[in-house]
C-alpha cells in the first residue's frame, strides 16, 4: 500500500518524516456495525479510508444519536485523533457503516511529524477546518430547516450514495442519523407516501418521485 495514494501532503515532507509516517502506519479491516472510534476518551489516531464507509456521529446524554458527517474512500478523520490538539475535545464516535478498511496513524507520531512541518500542519488545519464546516453546516439545518425538509434531504442524499431509489434502511436508524425519535419519523414518512414521493415497506423505503423530495429539500422555509 503507497500511504501517498491516501495523504498526498506526503510529498511535501522531507524522506525521514515521510518514512517515520509510513512506519507508524497499520492497516485495519471493520466488519460492518464495528466501532472505529469511541469518543473522546479514546484517542485512536489520523485515519485514513481505503476503502467502504464510516458515519461519524455524537450522542446526547440521553442516548440520542445524530449523524455528523460520512466518511468514504481518501476521506481523512482527524477529530479521532483530537487529543493531539491543544484545547480541543471533540465527543465523536465513528462506526463502519460497511465494511471498511482504514488506515491509522498514532497521534503521537503524527503530531511529532506535524510540530517540525509546515506543509502538514498547514495540511492539519485544512482537514479540520473542513470538518467543522461539515458541523457548523448541520447545526445551520437542525436550526432552521424543518423536520419534512431535513428528512427530505436525507433521503436524496443516501440515494446518491447507494446510487439507487430502493433504500435497505429502518426508520430507527433514519432517526439515530437525524437526531429524531423513530415515531417522529414514521410519521413523516407515511405523509411523503400519502404525497407520492416514497413507497414504504418494512425495511425498505422507495423513493417514487425523487424531484419532488428534491424540491421540498432545497426549500429555505
Amino acid at each position: 500500500m503507497n500511504l501517498t495514494d491516501y495523504l498526498p501532503v506526503l510529498n511535501k515532507l522531507t524522506e525521514s518524516e515521510r518514512t517515520l509516517l509510513s512506519s507508524s502506519a497499520t492497516l485495519r479491516t471493520y466488519g460492518k456495525g464495528e466501532i472505529i472510534h469511541g469518543g473522546n476518551a479514546q484517542c485512536t489516531g489520523l485515519i485514513l479510508v481505503c476503502s467502504g464507509q464510516i458515519r461519524a456521529y455524537t450522542c446526547s446524554a440521553d442516548g440520542r444519536e445524530i449523524t455528523l458527517y460520512r466518511l468514504f474512500e481518501r476521506d481523512i478523520c482527524l477529530f479521532s485523533a483530537s487529543c493531539m490538539m491543544n484545547s480541543i475535545q471533540f465527543d465523536i464516535t465513528l462506526a463502519a457503516e460497511k465494511d471498511t478498511t482504514v488506515v491509522i496513524i498514532p497521534p503521537d507520531t503524527y503530531r511529532k511529524v506535524m510540530n517540525v512541518s509546515a506543509p502538514l500542519a498547514n495540511f492539519t488545519n485544512e482537514v479540520m477546518a473542513s470538518r467543522f464546516s461539515d458541523v457548523m453546516w448541520l447545526i445551520d439545518q437542525i436550526m432552521w430547516k424543518s423536520f419534512d425538509k431535513r428528512l427530505a434531504s436525507f433521503l436524496t442524499e443516501e440515494s446518491k450514495i447507494e446510487d439507487s431509489d430502493t433504500l435497505h434502511i429502518t426508520h430507527e436508524l433514519i432517526g439515530r442519523h437525524l437526531g429524531s425519535p423513530r415515531e417522529v419519523v414514521t410519521r413523516m414518512l407515511k405523509y411523503f407516501a400519502d404525497e407520492g414521493m416514497v413507497r414504504l415497506s418494512r425495511g425498505t423505503i422507495v423513493i417514487t418521485d425523487a424531484q419532488a423530495l428534491e424540491a421540498l429539500s432545497a426549500e429555505k422555509y
